[in-house]
């Protein structure tokens, strides 16, 4: 029996432990690595969500104002219709004015509800659109 025969894959003595801390070496640089990009990622989403907000936030106040602005509006010609039914004489004309107020106040509340769904409308693209912006900045796609 051969007694010389050497172990060829430990190499020269240590080596063992060389690999093992380049290994650690690697997969620690690897880690750090991932962690890193995993931390950019994370700030531009923070970013992305503040951005988002912000503009979503805007466009609500806008949209907010208009409605209170509407409701304003209509609270002040239901009082009028009320003060005018005051002088109202005959049942006839009690209806026809009725009739003529509702005519006029669904044409208003029509219109007042287009205005809404166009500034809601507004909201939702520039929401949207601020985020496609963001994130072609960052390098991915919408």
């Amino acid at each position: 029996m051969n007694t010389n025969i050497r172990n060829k894959s430990a190499g020269s003595p240590g080596s063992g432990a060389q690999v093992l801390s380049d290994v650690a070496e690697t997969g620690s640089a690897q880690a750090e690595q991932a962690l890193k990009k995993m931390s950019e990622a994370t700030a531009d989403a923070a970013s992305l969500m503040r951005d988002t907000y912000s503009t979503a936030a805007v466009r609500t106040q806008e949209y907010n104002a208009k409605f209170i602005e509407f409701a304003q509006k209509n609270t002040r010609a239901a009082f009028e219709f009320a003060q005018q039914l005051t002088s109202v004489k005959s049942p006839s004309e009690f209806f026809e004015f009725s009739a003529n107020e509702t005519r006029k106040q669904f044409e208003i509340l029509t219109q007042q509800a287009r205005e809404l769904s166009a500034l809601a409308q507004k909201i939702v693209s520039a929401t949207a659109e601020r985020v496609e912006t963001d994130v072609r900045a960052h390098g991915g796609r919408p």
